[in-house]
């Protein structure tokens, strides 16, 4: 299946409901990737994935020094099985953002601790990747 085709498939979706710890993947000031494990959550219809993390992560500074929009990919895997979304990033701390961020990751893995310094990187893919097929 192209890339292109994997957003919409059914399999594809169903992956990122399963629940998986992911890997965000940044870029440091300096251009070094910065790679930390993650909870993320993807709306395949709207084209977003959310990462939720405190505003003065590494995650979230890296996304700030970008200006603007940062380059961004995120990828889960369960052994043989395997999905990457690729974007463009933001840090948003406006509480409606945040609020629907924190009910998508407690659907799908558990309700966070509080945190009143919380913000979502909001990532809006530009591309898929993947093999999701149980072998």
């Amino acid at each position: 299946m192209t890339a292109r085709h994997l957003a919409t498939d059914p399999e594809f979706r169903a992956f990122w409901e399963e629940r998986h710890i992911g890997f965000l993947s940044t870029t440091r000031p300096d251009g070094g990737p910065h790679l930390v494990p993650v909870g993320v959550t993807y709306d395949p219809d709207a084209g977003v994935a959310r990462v939720i993390t405190s505003g003065t992560s590494r995650k979230a500074r890296n996304v700030r020094a970008a200006g603007g929009a940062a380059r961004v990919a995120v990828s889960q895997a369960d052994r043989g099985r395997w999905a990457t979304l690729e974007g463009t990033a933001v840090v948003r701390d406006d509480p409606a953002s945040v609020s629907d961020a924190v009910a998508r990751y407690a659907r799908r893995y558990r309700t966070p601790r509080e945190n009143p310094g919380r913000v979502v990187i909001e990532i809006t893919v530009t591309r898929t990747m993947g093999n999701v097929r149980r072998r």
